[in-house]
């Protein structure tokens, strides 16, 4: 290993890849702050520019996009409550308050720190226990797929707040309308009603925007209205020193962030889930295992580390089935695995024999496009903190630009500039109403994988569901759902126990 770490450094250390490093992460830190753009575009847009380049310095572009665009996410998320990815969806549950309450500097030097650990955490894991966890990964079939989309389904009752019925009402409904368009298996139109805008379905991204960017617009509009003239947000800098934060707070995370950064390279590695449930998942499980879990929402640190730590531990963990196996692990490794094909780079086992130089790059590309990161995001802190004194009346309407043209971008589909409204709509009725979003988000996002699973299982079964028990490790997530589930349901009744035992009293 020492001898490949040897070849990849030699590698690296050019003037030509350190500047793909420097310029890569700042491109994809722009990418992933600015609402409706994404990792996922940025690779889109600079897969083309690789076409003249030799293949290392290629991959070390594209990784450095990675990185950047996942964290760039933490900052519009943090700054104005939408976020600027899937990725950083949970992230504006304490970032946006924290921010609220003046301590916006501290809430983004706590992401950004939490950001680089995850990423450091996850590319520790990548090198020492890649081939060995891509091993396990490749035996989960259709019934483990779907017990882990069931359990995480199962959270829905932690992030329901007060109200479990509410919550439950907006996982739901997340479901729901992640069934319209063609069915994956089937391919039948379902709830298109004639239309062939909607066959393809709503995608995630345009959901996200609407759901938090414009509905927080057309709230915070209404506020502006009332006050007529709305300006910005103050944030003392006086008293503010390194990120924000002191020891004593960062020693007091260090559980929560292994545990976060834990699950976020456990839900890398299983392909096609991605860093939005990891960011989701995280949150919730970081609520209930808090000694406060009630905090949570009101804007505290644990929310902040356990979602950044997350999201980008997802990112080395989706290496894992990508340079193991040749299989991407979300939609931002799929365009990295076109990328490798285009000059003429084959993932899986072999890579790690033939393309050793491709290989160690990547790992080191991490290592310092991570620290590239930390660098840039420290010495931005200051610059983004000056945004919040921007008035509202100049900022929403930027915004609103902004995510109309990611919408559009998505797809080059004006059905999504629509689906945009429609969701900004009911994100507003939402909070009006004041119904989560978060379990319609996790609803959206895992609803799908948890109908083609069981309906692949099904199938394979040959309509026998008891054959879902069968498998070990699909026992034990239905377990954990069964538990997740009655837990949440009495956490939401004991608080009700409580006040008529007072109300008594």
């Amino acid at each position: 290993m020492a001898a490949s770490f040897a070849v990849g450094l030699s590698s690296v250390f050019t003037p030509l890849c350190l500047l793909c490093i420097l310029g890569g992460v700042f491109i994809g830190i722009i990418f992933g702050a600015v609402p409706g753009l994404s990792a996922t575009m940025a690779l889109a847009l600079f897969l083309p520019v690789t076409y003249s380049m030799d293949s290392v310095s290629a991959v070390v572009l594209l990784t450095s996009l990675y990185i950047g665009g996942i964290s760039g996410g933490l900052i519009s998320a943090i700054l104005t409550g939408i976020p600027g990815t899937p990725s950083s969806v949970a992230t504006c549950f304490d970032g946006w308050p924290m921010t609220q309450k003046g301590q916006g500097v501290k809430a983004l030097g706590v992401g950004v720190v939490a950001s680089f650990g995850g990423s450091i955490f996850s590319t520790i894991i990548l090198i020492f226990a890649a081939p060995t966890l891509a091993a396990i990964a490749i035996h989960f079939g259709n019934y483990e797929y779907f017990a882990i989309a069931l359990f995480s389904l199962s959270m829905m009752c932690g992030l329901s707040g007060e109200n479990i019925w509410k919550g439950l009402l907006s996982g739901l409904s997340g479901c729901m309308f992640a069934t319209v368009g063609m069915d994956a298996i089937g391919a039948v139109r379902r709830y298109t009603f004639g239309s062939k805008m909607i066959q393809n379905g709503f995608d995630t991204l345009p959901v996200l925007i609407g759901l938090f960017a414009v509905a927080e617009i057309v709230s915070r509009v209404g506020t502006a209205r009332a006050a007529k003239k709305e300006e910005g947000i103050d944030v003392d800098m006086r008293n503010i020193r390194g990120f924000g934060f002191s020891v004593k707070e960062a020693v007091g995370q260090i559980k929560n962030f292994l545990l976060c950064s834990g699950i976020g390279t456990a839900i890398g590695i299983l392909p096609g889930i991605g860093g939005g449930a990891a960011n989701v998942m995280a949150y919730t499980v970081s609520q209930q295992t808090s000694k406060h879990p009630e905090k949570y929402g009101t804007g505290i640190i644990d929310g902040v580390v356990a979602t950044e730590s997350s999201n980008n531990a997802a990112v080395g963990g989706a290496l894992v089935p990508l340079l193991a196996l040749g299989i991407p692990g979300d939609t931002v490794t799929a365009m990295l695995l076109g990328g490798l094909t285009l000059h003429g780079i084959s993932a899986g086992p072999l890579m790690f024999t033939e393309h050793t130089d491709v290989v160690y790059s990547i790992f080191i590309t991490m290592l310092i496009g991570s620290c590239v990161m930390l660098v840039m995001e420290f010495y931005g802190l200051r610059v983004f903190a000056k945004l919040l004194s921007i008035p509202k009346y100049y900022l929403l309407p930027a915004i609103f630009l902004c995510c109309v043209i990611g919408a559009y971008g998505t797809r080059h589909n004006m059905f999504d500039v629509w689906s945009v409204i429609v969701f900004g709509l009911i994100g507003f009725i939402f909070t009006k109403l004041k119904v989560p979003t978060a379990p319609f988000i996790l609803g959206f996002i895992i609803g799908p994988l948890a109908e083609n699973n069981l309906r692949r299982g099904l199938m394979f079964a040959q309509g026998d569901f008891g054959k879902f028990f069968t498998r070990p490790i699909a026992c034990v997530f239905f377990a954990g759902a069964l538990i997740s589930f009655v837990f949440g349901i009495y956490k939401s009744v004991r608080p009700k126990k409580k006040k008529a035992i007072d109300v008594d009293d």
